[in-house]
């Protein structure tokens, strides 16, 4: 039976696991400990894409070989191109992604056994029908999005990375989930492979002030939540006196769609239809719904202590089951043979490696 950890919230409870605890300890904290989070992760910092030894292609290759040797897990940013308002920029997601995992590689540096990150393989992104033609926004197909991710997969494995954490910061989620499964349905690879929509995965602190919350909005795009969390991780990339309000009205009685993280537990995401509230292009030309002019960098601290430390919690948890070089089991988890993927799985470059490009794909 699940076991329930108490709140001071009668309709918030965390899992008594430790993703729960975790959670519980960040909402419980006070400003100066989520402070002192923040601290211990360098947030704020400058972002960090030029920056030697940040990411795998700017780290020394000799020391991409030996920190994968502590910890081969490798976190890969999902951003996009995409009309965030006047008063922002168009990388927003992309720049709010990597500077939260930049923090988690610095924590994890810190205690001796950093984390990799890669370049965001999407700086463009696919997007859902209702972002389609506004100015700003750059629109891959589908098929391109799942073929780049796979890619890049891929060739990580074949590096020896092979405990992949897709960590999205845009509406396109389930390209994220097509393109892993069907990376596994062609490849069949041994590892860990996975995907999260960061703000879903703390949900709870997007919590508005009427439910015990820091915020005035539920968060839904370019708004009060995204607009704060941007003037906490960096503040260059905001100018508040362009900002403008906007509001949607849908088709149909509320209730059915949810907002962008799922707040309300209702039948369906706002992902899963169309056409039961109108396009960006029809309703926002600003290219914001709802009010990034109360956007504040305090009210994001807590959301963004609670990601990081959410992150870490993953990376410690997968090396602690599986530590650098051990995988789950083969046979149990693909339909590989533990003999058919000895050669594969070597370092590369020792005796008896051989590339992943050269192992049959299994297909449908």
């Amino acid at each position: 039976m699940t076991k329930w950890l108490t709140t001071n919230r009668p309709d918030l409870f965390f899992e008594d696991t430790s993703v729960g605890r975790m959670k519980k300890k960040i909402w419980e904290a006070s400003e100066q400990k989520i402070d002192k989070i923040l601290a211990d992760y360098g947030i704020p910092s400058a972002p960090e894409l030029g920056k030697p030894g940040s990411y795998i292609q700017t780290t020394i290759r000799h020391k991409v070989v030996e920190n994968r040797k502590k910890n081969d897990i490798v976190f890969i940013p999902i951003g996009c191109t995409e009309q965030h308002g006047d008063h922002t920029v168009t990388a927003l997601d992309t720049f709010m992604v990597t500077q939260i995992l930049e923090g988690v590689r610095r924590f994890t540096e810190k205690k001796g056994a950093p984390c990799s990150l890669v370049f965001p393989p999407l700086n463009y992104g696919g997007h859902p029908h209702h972002h389609i033609g506004m100015p700003g926004t750059i629109h891959l197909e589908d098929e391109v999005v799942k073929r780049i991710l796979i890619d890049v997969m891929v060739g990580l494995w074949n590096d020896g990375f092979r405990k992949q954490i897709l960590v999205n910061n845009h509406g396109h989620s389930w390209l994220m989930e097509a393109a892993i499964q069907e990376l596994q349905k062609t490849w069949n690879l041994p590892g860990i492979f996975r995907t999260l929509d960061w703000h879903r995965s703390v949900r709870e602190f997007f919590r508005t002030k009427d439910r015990g919350g820091d915020w005035d909005d539920d968060f839904v795009h370019a708004d009060e939540a995204e607009t704060s969390v941007m003037l906490l991780l960096e503040p260059r990339f905001v100018e508040m006196h362009y900002a403008e309000e906007t509001k949607v009205e849908g088709f149909l009685p509320d209730g059915h769609f949810d907002k962008a993280v799922d707040p309300f537990a209702r039948p369906s995401r706002w992902s899963e239809g169309q056409g039961h509230s109108p396009i960006e292009l029809a309703s926002v030309p600003e290219g914001v719904v709802g009010r990034p002019t109360i956007g504040d960098a305090q009210k994001a601290k807590r959301v963004i202590a609670a990601i990081s430390s959410y992150l870490t919690l993953i990376n410690d948890e997968i090396l602690a089951a599986f530590p650098p070089g051990k995988l789950p089991p083969i046979e149990k988890t693909t339909m590989r043979t533990a003999a058919e993927m000895e050669p594969y799985l070597k370092e590369p470059f020792t005796p008896g490696w051989r590339s992943i490009y050269s192992i049959p794909k299994m297909g449908l």
